[in-house]
């Protein structure tokens, strides 16, 4: 089943098969080991971003298609986390990262969206006139007061927040399977991020890295997700694979995708009452007007132009 998200946007994840196109269309085709092969037809028209998991192969004909629709395709690590790679589709939309800008580019916005992402976590207001450092404060306890709450359920005794790259082998299994949920974790937040044609670099508490955004709306499910699976393998022999794939089995009961979808369009438009109508694609580029905002490209807008110079001016 394809999960239906937020503006009309679909998700298709899929691994070990070959995508090609052929004179009906793209399929899905894998060859078992007696050689029949067996195709599935996908609905390009209808998908807004396709996850490529291991073991996955496309043909330049069929990237073309996806491009044509205005389709999206994420290389993805196995069961749609970790995102190494993405194609951003010209016909992809700019209304999601025209309103991450806006209010990423005001620095009250900007803190009204981090206030707003405080509330999303741990479902308690914080007042307007909270400070930035005051509200990361307050992250940092009550973070620290789950990982105290956890470490005495599952009797781990005194727990540490430790992250070392350099001494990777020596770290407790609590830190290592957190560390390798989050990374899983990070893959998926990506991906749902560039389906929407956001930046990744522009975050709301985060920044200076290209990946501010995603670390931003990770945090969202963290306590909820990676945190309580990390302490359930405290005495796992195989803690980091271990991580990897619990997270992947809680990415399909939770359905996160399309949850985190849902999540970025309430942060970066809160104003709207529903969803944005707009769907993941546009046909025409518009120019931009400091008193009206957007105006149609293509047309002459000199005084008294004629439609020949409409026409002339669209071609």
């Amino acid at each position: 089943m394809l999960p239906r998200v937020g503006d009309s946007l679909s998700f298709l994840y899929a691994d070990v098969v070959r995508i090609v196109q052929d004179d009906t269309g793209v399929c899905a085709e894998t060859t078992t080991a007696d050689g029949d092969t067996t195709r599935v037809y996908l609905p390009t028209a209808a998908l807004s971003c396709v996850l490529l998991g291991p073991g996955t192969s496309i043909t330049q004909p069929a990237m073309a298609t996806f491009a044509r629709h205005g389709t999206t395709v994420v290389c993805t690590g196995s069961g749609g986390v970790r995102c190494y790679s993405a194609t951003t589709s010209d016909a992809l939309t700019t209304r999601w990262l025209e309103h991450q800008v806006h209010q990423w580019s005001d620095p009250e916005r900007r803190l009204a969206v981090a206030q707003h992402m405080y509330l999303k976590r741990f479902n308690i207001p914080v007042p307007p006139s909270t400070p930035l450092n005051k509200l990361r404060g307050l992250e940092g306890q009550r973070v620290k007061a789950l990982y105290k709450l956890l470490a005495q359920q599952h009797r781990v005794g005194r727990f540490r927040r430790s992250y070392d790259p350099a001494s990777w082998d020596e770290q407790d299994p609590v830190n290592l399977a957190l560390s390798s949920a989050n990374t899983c974790l990070y893959g998926i937040v990506h991906a749902a991020i560039v389906a929407l044609g956001c930046s990744p670099a522009l975050g709301f508490v985060h920044q200076g890295k290209q990946h501010a955004l995603v670390y931003d709306i990770a945090d969202l499910y963290k306590a909820e997700l990676t945190i309580p699976l990390a302490f359930s393998l405290h005495d796992s022999p195989h803690p980091e694979a271990m991580a990897r794939r619990g997270f992947r089995e809680q990415l399909r009961l939770y359905r996160l995708l399309p949850r985190i979808v849902a999540d970025i369009q309430s942060l970066l438009a809160p104003d709207e009452a529903t969803p944005l109508p707009e769907g993941h694609a546009v046909e025409l580029v518009n120019l931009w007007d400091p008193e009206v905002g957007s105006v149609p490209a293509g047309v002459s807008h000199a005084p008294g132009a004629s439609p020949q110079d409409e026409l002339d001016a669209a071609h």
